[in-house]
């Protein structure tokens, strides 16, 4: 693979301004040189990638910086892959910012003002300037506009999302040290061989879906659980 400046851009989906900014921080290696054109290849791609991630993990550039040190220059386009494919299934969601009339479509009914300060003050979304709102989870709009609707106080709902991710933010952070010390660091040191990367990538495709179904069912049962202790003999 070889790409000028304004072709790794186009793939990258980023503009040849933020390449350049990259190179100039020693995130990407330099070009090869063919006359005065720079030439890209895949690892240069695969690095950019790998960056994006990191920046959508909410990391600085200072600490992307300190991270990609650690990545020897000569790594190839498919260790850089691994370790894009290690991060995503920690990766948050991003936030979204959307009008009124996008904001009700997304969250299948109509928001109110009243409703609009219930999910402000459970940190689903964010007012902004020119009746623009900044939705922080996507994927909880819809479940959040609904649990919002309820006639519940809004002390209730509060001390609920405040509890769900507390427990969540701890599980979630107890796995991905399981996995980094039972998958990973097995994985290097035994040289990190090929074939075993391969599997590595697959599994962190496969492993974020079906944490989430598991955190669900058990969840459910953890729900029964206590509400079948509530209950009087």
């Amino acid at each position: 693979m070889e790409l000028t400046v304004d072709e790794l851009a186009s793939r990258a989906g980023v503009t040849v301004r933020t390449v350049r900014f990259y190179a100039g921080r020693g995130l990407l290696p330099p070009p090869k040189l063919r006359g005065r054109t720079g030439l890209y290849g895949a690892d240069h791609l695969a690095r950019l990638e790998l960056v994006r991630e990191l920046q959508s993990l909410g990391l600085t550039l200072a600490a992307i910086e300190k991270h990609l040190q650690r990545i020897p220059p000569e790594a190839t386009a498919e260790d850089l892959a691994l370790q894009r494919a290690l991060l995503s299934p920690w990766a948050p969601e991003r936030p979204e910012e959307l009008d009124r009339h996008e904001l009700d479509q997304r969250a299948g009914r109509h928001l109110d003002d009243d409703l609009l300060k219930r999910l402000e003050a459970l940190g689903v979304i964010e007012m902004m300037p020119d009746d623009v709102v900044r939705v922080v989870s996507p994927a909880l709009l819809g479940i959040s506009a609904e649990l919002a609707a309820l006639p519940m106080p809004l002390e209730t709902l509060i001390a609920s999302h405040e509890a769900v991710d507390r427990h969540t933010t701890a599980l979630a952070a107890e796995l991905q040290r399981a996995f980094q010390d039972t998958v990973v660091r097995p994985y290097r040191e035994g040289g990190r061989a090929p074939e075993e990367r391969e599997r590595l990538i697959e599994m962190a495709g496969k492993l974020k879906p079906l944490m989430i179904q598991s955190l669900v069912t058990s969840f459910q049962r953890a729900v029964d659980k206590a509400i079948r202790q509530s209950v009087p003999d």
